[in-house]
């Protein structure tokens, strides 16, 4: 039987843990040959998501550089990810969400016409400047994959609005959820990662607890403010705890340090 080789690439940490269950399910599938890259777009937290998901790659570009630009990122992405798939000729080549590395990812492909499949697909804001440059990447894969796997009813229909074939369009769910559940059960076969989160379970037993993340570059200043300071008014509550796992993003990490000091 032959194999279809497949070449899942992402980025980010977000990227990361979206994918890592169908790279996980892609591996174990002996009709496939699983091969992944990494642009390390998010390079210590990629890391962190990759190492807890047993995930090894087969490419690391490591393309970040300090304050690089948009325009040199996708540069060196482009390039990159195009020599990758020069090496692997992949049958499809997988992508998630809206980042550079997933537009780049889809371009690069699409300029040696290996078809695309689209993770996360059809999320759509109908500004182009707000998620910026989020909205453009996702609507530049979408004119194009030949695979869209909308997480909800309403990204197909999106979809469909833009004359995307509905027999290309699938409605899976969001893997994040796949990806939930993969280290509730690995936290309950590990008993020393049990352990560890013990203290915090103890800690807000009797609280409700509010997940916060938040580091869009459309919330920089005030914008991540106005978010400290509805974070610092609801931690007031006795019956609420909340965590917020704080990006490394400097826009971000300055502005909740000085806001929400004191509260951890």
């Amino acid at each position: 039987m032959s194999t279809r080789t497949i070449l899942t690439v992402f980025g980010t940490r977000p990227e990361a843990i979206k994918l890592f269950p169908l790279c996980h399910v892609l591996e174990a599938d002996p009709r496939f040959n699983s091969r992944v890259c990494v642009s390390g777009q998010h390079r210590g937290m990629l890391d962190q998501v990759l190492e807890i998901a047993g995930v090894v790659p087969h490419h690391d570009l490591d393309v970040m550089q300090p304050d690089q630009s948009l325009d040199a990122l996708t540069a060196r992405l482009l390039t990159g990810l195009g020599e990758v798939m020069d090496r692997e000729k992949p049958d499809w080549v997988v992508v998630q969400g809206d980042t550079a590395t997933a537009m780049c990812g889809a371009l690069a492909a699409y300029y040696r016409k290996i078809p695309v499949a689209h993770v996360e697909a059809g999320l759509r804001s109908g500004n182009i400047h707000h998620p910026w440059p989020e909205e453009v990447n996702r609507k530049v894969i979408g004119s194009f994959a030949e695979l869209h796997f909308a997480p909800t009813e309403t990204a197909a229909e999106a979809l469909r609005r833009e004359n995307i074939d509905p027999s290309i369009i699938h409605v899976t769910g969001n893997t994040v959820i796949d990806a939930l559940h993969w280290i509730t059960a690995k936290i309950e076969r590990e008993p020393e990662l049990a352990k560890d989160l013990a203290p915090l379970e103890q800690r807000f037993a009797e609280k409700r607890i509010i997940g916060v993340t938040s580091h869009r570059r459309e919330n920089f200043g005030g914008g991540m403010e106005g978010i400290a300071q509805a974070i610092r008014r609801l931690a007031a509550r006795e019956d609420v705890a909340m965590i917020f796992p704080v990006h490394l993003n400097p826009n971000v990490r300055k502005v909740i340090k000085e806001e929400l000091a004191g509260l951890a």
